[in-house]
């Protein structure tokens, strides 16, 4: 599966569904997203159970400004509409492979029970 294209309409759908979702904010403008770019189809390619999405700071300013986006390229990776990632700054291969394989590995009963705890709610 290759990326999709997110916008402000179609953002919140995609962090609430159970698949993982790894986001590129990215402008045609910056060079190390452009690099980053065949870094982050690839992946994609290699993991159709997780969704690759890409969103054009450009063209999604505020978008991109609700979620302060500082700095580009920024990942953000979203697990039934939990922000369990977020970092500035392209990824080699390697890093975003081990990205990639961390996300599925988290138990996210056990992430929901904790933001619970956390806001005092029962489980």
């Amino acid at each position: 599966m290759s990326t999709i294209e997110l916008t402000q309409d179609t953002f919140q759908d995609a962090t609430q569904a159970e698949k993982p979702l790894i986001i590129d904010f990215w402008a045609p403008w910056c060079g190390p997203c452009r690099s980053f770019a065949p870094v982050f189809e690839s992946a994609a390619e290699q993991h159709p159970d997780v969704t690759f999405a890409k969103i054009n700071t450009e063209d999604q300013q505020e978008l991109a400004a609700a979620l302060r986006i500082r700095s580009i390229p920024t990942l953000m990776v979203f697990r039934e509409n939990v922000l369990l990632f977020q970092q500035a700054g392209a990824l080699s291969a390697a890093q975003l492979e081990e990205l990639v394989t961390q996300v599925k590995a988290v138990d996210m009963s056990q992430v929901h029970a904790e933001i619970a705890a956390q806001e005092g709610k029962p489980h």
